[in-house]
């Protein structure tokens, strides 16, 4: 999997307010649009904040949180260790227990009250390229953990090859690999099924070439 591309236009994007209506937010939406995002206010006037992550679109959207807010619709429990979509917050007073329900949010970018319209773009560019970032690493990991699940499938694989045909460990392990490539699926997957006795065809692929071997 190739690194992220960097980010470094956010023209078309969608900005969510979650930031009680002031001058402070007034200044923050026009620099937004100057910077090409649309903005919308999830926040109305006299209610309480709330935002389903599930339903924010990655590629496009962006939240911007004022950390300073009681937030009782965006709890931590509410949230992946990443969520789907770049956060950035705004940081008025810096207690830690502010700083951390940011954290818990995912926050990758922090903007400092009074906003200045110059800081604007630098956290918008650190929040979207390191949640960029750390996405990509959390897929690999994910990718990475469902091979080493499915390893035992292999090693489960090896040891009935070598049972019923008499192979040692490499050449059961390299017949397993080449009619994997040739049915075109990953060992791991095309392991578990011949364990499983899912497609029936994978062990028949296994059995002919034996016999002739």
């Amino acid at each position: 999997m190739t690194n992220p591309r960097l980010i470094q236009n956010f023209s078309g994007a969608q900005a969510l307010l979650i930031v009680p209506p002031s001058t402070v937010t007034d200044i923050l939406a026009g620099t937004l649009m100057k910077l090409g995002l649309t903005v919308a206010s999830v926040v109305p006037a006299g209610e309480a904040p709330w935002l389903d992550f599930g339903i924010l679109d990655p590629e496009h959207q962006i939240v911007i949180v004022d950390g300073d807010l009681p937030l009782p619709g965006l709890a931590a429990s509410a949230v992946s260790d990443l969520p789907p979509v770049p956060v950035v917050g705004l940081v008025g007073v810096e207690a830690p227990s502010r700083l951390k329900g940011l954290l818990q949010l995912g926050a990758t970018g922090l903007l400092r009250k009074p906003i200045h319209g110059a800081s604007v773009y630098a956290a918008l560019f650190l929040a979207v390229n390191e949640h960029n970032r750390r996405r990509v690493l959390e897929e690999r990991l994910a990718r990475h953990e469902e091979r080493r699940r499915g390893r035992r499938h292999v090693v489960k694989a090896i040891l009935r090859l070598m049972q019923e045909h008499g192979l040692d460990d490499d050449a059961a392990y390299e017949a397993l690999r080449r009619d994997a490539m040739r049915a075109r699926q990953p060992l791991e997957a095309y392991c578990e099924a011949l364990v499983q006795g899912r497609p029936s065809i994978a062990a028949a692929a296994v059995t002919p070439r034996l016999a002739r071997s």
